[in-house]
């Protein structure tokens, strides 16, 4: 497939399959750097591109290939209130994710510095996609963010996940900070 990939546009299409199967929701892997590895596996560094439905499996071999439906954010079907629409959000998650960087900075012993501009010019929508890639090793997660169609609702999902996240990291600083590990004396 590698071969075929890097031979033709660079893009393939990338699901999440956990133990209960293939989700039917993914998206469009584009190439940024390949290196050929000795075995034929190849290290590459992709980017995330557009979202996808899987329609019907085309072929199964020698490796699937799908029809899709692409996939784009719906607009709210109401009127959002004041503090929901969602570039509210995205400053609200923004702010959030600046003090879950602080805040675990300083619980894994780095220097706190200020947090730069997390939102780098994004509008609310591509905003929302980067925020739901740094839920690194949360992949469940990250696939429910992936399936959402509006982008308020996964701003929404994503505050209430860094309020969690910020809450866990408070209280673990508050026992770091009454209980200090002692100096080794081995």
């Amino acid at each position: 497939m590698m071969h075929t990939v890097l031979d033709t546009d660079l893009r393939f299409g990338v699901v999440f399959a956990g133990s209960d199967g293939a989700s039917d929701v993914g998206c469009v892997g584009e190439v940024v750097k390949h290196e050929r590895l000795a075995d034929d596996r190849f290290f590459l560094i992709c980017k995330g591109q557009e979202r996808f439905r899987v329609a019907r499996i085309v072929r199964n071999k020698p490796y699937l290939v799908a029809a899709v439906q692409w996939l784009e954010d719906r607009p709210p079907a109401e009127t959002p209130s004041p503090g929901e629409d969602a570039e509210a959000l995205a400053v609200e998650v923004e702010a959030l994710m600046r003090d879950v960087i602080r805040i675990a900075n300083r619980l894994n012993g780095k220097p706190e510095k200020e947090v730069g501009d997390l939102r780098r010019g994004l509008f609310p929508t591509p905003f929302s996609f980067y925020v739901g890639n740094t839920f690194e090793g949360a992949p469940r997660e990250q696939q429910a963010l992936l399936e959402l169609e509006d982008t308020a609702a996964r701003l929404r999902r994503e505050r209430d996940t860094l309020r969690n996240t910020l809450n866990y990291l408070t209280a673990a600083s508050a026992v770091k900070d009454v209980f200090p590990s002692s100096p080794s004396s081995g």
